[in-house]
């Protein structure tokens, strides 16, 4: 599922692209909103809020969006040949010069602007909010801390908590304060914990590349997906294994030797290429 960094890059895109501009195609191919035809209005802007989209337009309507594990937007030239077969497109905006087009959405709503916190409500504070301040941070280290006995990496998977985190940046961001996913969240400083998260995510919310070492390409993570390559600071394994998320299993990464206070109860050999 893409991480909040990618979607307020795409939302950054398609606002370039769309905003101030009036719709000439606004087709949802969706079985609820088939009979929506969005052309004629204008967009107002699109704005990103955690791992949602919201498309605001002139008739106090929002079209909102989430991109789940497979959902992406493509913007294109009028006549420029679609990355994508037709049977998986879902949105279809156009303008006199680009083209927006979203494929395998699996979430999509049309709703009246004023009522966009039934979909959106129940999130914790958007770590890339451009109004973020101290009362926001207030609160999202006060959800966070809520629970002490939490496994860390379960909590900051909960945009219930704080909104943006997925599994790359949980992963990362609990090598980098030194304990493992399955620690409990009294383990950890919580303001230092949200701090480090935004941290991460603003640093990459303007490219594609997600890099959480300064790095880029091999070297770009310290244990996500390393699990045949190795701990990028010390060399030592890194483990492989599951934690759930909203009851889901969900593939974590971590080194024993730089988060010695691991407690895995289950390691997938497979998965982690034969490591010790």
């Amino acid at each position: 599922m893409p991480e909040g960094d990618t979607v307020f890059l795409a939302a950054k895109r398609l606002h370039e692209a769309l905003s101030g501009r009036i719709l000439t195609r606004g087709e949802l191919r969706h079985p609820d909103l088939a009979a929506a035809d969005l052309a004629g209005r204008t967009v107002l802007s699109v704005r990103p809020v955690g791992k949602h989209l919201l498309f605001r337009l002139d008739d106090h309507t929002t079209l909102h969006s989430h991109f789940r594990m497979d959902g992406s937007w493509h913007l294109y030239r009028p006549g420029e040949a679609w990355r994508g077969p037709a049977h998986q497109i879902r949105a279809l905006l156009s303008t006199e010069d680009r083209v927006a087009v979203g494929f395998r959405l699996h979430d999509l709503a049309l709703l009246p602007t004023a009522g966009e916190h039934t979909l959106i409500g129940h999130l914790g504070p958007d770590l890339l909010s451009p109004d973020w301040d101290a009362a926001l941070e207030d609160e999202a280290v006060r959800r966070l801390a809520a629970d002490p006995t939490r496994e860390l990496g379960t909590a900051l998977l909960d945009q219930r908590v704080m909104a943006g985190i997925g599994n790359i940046y949980k992963t990362e961001a609990c090598f980098l304060l030194g304990v493992s996913p399955w620690s409990p969240v009294g383990a950890v400083d919580p303001r230092a914990a949200v701090r480090l998260c935004r941290r991460l995510l603003a640093r990459n919310k303007l490219h594609p590349e997600q890099s959480t070492t300064g790095h880029t390409g091999g070297r770009k993570h310290w244990v996500f997906e390393r699990g045949r390559a190795g701990c990028l600071r010390c060399g030592g394994p890194v483990r492989v294994g599951e934690q759930l998320s909203y009851g889901m299993p969900r593939v974590t990464y971590h080194c024993p030797g730089c988060q010695p206070d691991a407690t895995l109860e289950a390691v997938d050999p497979e998965l982690e290429g034969g490591s010790p």
